[in-house]
Parts: C-alpha cells; sequence; structure tokens
C-alpha cells in the first residue's frame, strides 16, 4: 500500500491523524518558511506548504505526502508563530476584541503519479476582549510560543474565544474535511483504506490534543 508521510513537525497535526486511526509516517521538511516578497494569505500559505511537500517528496518514493502551513490574519497583517514572549503579547493585543481569520495551505503530493493537489481552508474566529493580565498570564505558560497567531483553541486559549465559523480542526492545524477529500484525490481510493482496522471512534478533542 501507498505510504502516508507527513512533512511535518506539527503535534498537533500528527496526533489528529493519529487519532482518527491513519497510518502515517512524520518526516519534517526542514524548508525555510521566509519568503522573497509578501503574498495575499491564501498564496502564503500555499507556497510554504507547496515547498514542504515537494522537499520531502524528492527524498522519498511511493508515498503521498501530506502537508501543511497555517497563519492567523487580522487587520490584513499576516500572524504566523511568536518570535518571543514579547512578541506573542502583541499578538494577543492585536486579537483581542476582533475577528480574525485562520488560512491553512494544504498540499498533497502523490510520488508514485506525479500529483499534486492542493487546497486552502479559511476560518472566522471571534475573540472576545482581553485584559492585560489575562494576555500576560496565558504566554507566561508558554502555550503561545509555537502557535501562530499565538494562541492553541485546543489549549488555555479555549476561554478566549467567543464564536468560531468553519471548519474548526483548521484552527487547530488541519481543516480534516478538506484533507479527507484531497487524501482521496491523491490516492485515488477512499481514505479508508488509509486507516488501522479495527479503530474505535476517536476522541478528537481528548487529551494531549
Amino acid at each position: 500500500m501507498t505510504r502516508l508521510i507527513l512533512a511535518s513537525a506539527s503535534p498537533r497535526r500528527g496526533d489528529l491523524l493519529n487519532r482518527l486511526g491513519f497510518l502515517f509516517e512524520t518526516i519534517p521538511s526542514g524548508v525555510s518558511e521566509a519568503l522573497d516578497a509578501p503574498l495575499p494569505p491564501e498564496q502564503h500559505v500555499l507556497e510554504i506548504a507547496l515547498r514542504k511537500a515537494r522537499s520531502v517528496a524528492s527524498r522519498t518514493s511511493d508515498a503521498i505526502v501530506i502537508a501543511a502551513d497555517s497563519v492567523v490574519v487580522v487587520q490584513n497583517t499576516i500572524l504566523e508563530k511568536p518570535r518571543d514572549a514579547g512578541h506573542a503579547v502583541a499578538m494577543l493585543t492585536m486579537l483581542s476584541g476582533e475577528t480574525h481569520q485562520v488560512f491553512t495551505g494544504l498540499v498533497l503530493v502523490n510520488t508514485l503519479t506525479g500529483r499534486t493537489h492542493s487546497d486552502v481552508a479559511v476560518t472566522q474566529v471571534k475573540m472576545r476582549d482581553l485584559s492585560a493580565e489575562e494576555i500576560d498570564r496565558y504566554v507566561a505558560t508558554g502555550d503561545p510560543l509555537d502557535k501562530a497567531g499565538a494562541y492553541a483553541v485546543q489549549g488555555l486559549s479555549a476561554v478566549f474565544i467567543e464564536s468560531i465559523s468553519g471548519c474548526f480542526y483548521n484552527v487547530v492545524g488541519l481543516p480534516l474535511t478538506k484533507f479527507w477529500s484531497l487524501l482521496h484525490a491523491s490516492a485515488g481510493e477512499s481514505p479508508w483504506a488509509f486507516i488501522s482496522p479495527g479503530v474505535t471512534a476517536p476522541d478528537l478533542l481528548g487529551q494531549n490534543t
């Protein structure tokens, strides 16, 4: 059977696939995520995801390589991962009381056929007004320091979120409905073929998500 390879070091994406029962390997791409020039959010996330997928695909065979990249966009500003705690505070201050968008570019490369399938998911997220104390205490936990937009909807910052319109799992880092559709198109067979036999109904919001 064709292997699935996740070209990402993100524990959240890997955990979602694990909880769904997918059989896959993880090979971080190690590519630079710096762009030569600013791009609109849709193109930004697709470009980075494509780099990741192609880098890993070039080193593997008989595989479908899965790559994703997520950013938060507020007031026409793209927020990636914060550089440090001060940067995280600045990001959360921007997001406080605002509706922002989470963009995820998803790319699958089939190394057998040479075909690439891609899509972009967009989710609207409304964050309530946050006090400076709340932001400081949250940042002090260290939770936001490796997250796009400096928050994790499945973590402590869940109490900051008033509403979500669109795919919840996109905000976590992997839009599962789009992933399922792209995997079906890339593999030419049902994604159920890649799920471990006997898998039980998963708890996607359980411990360690």
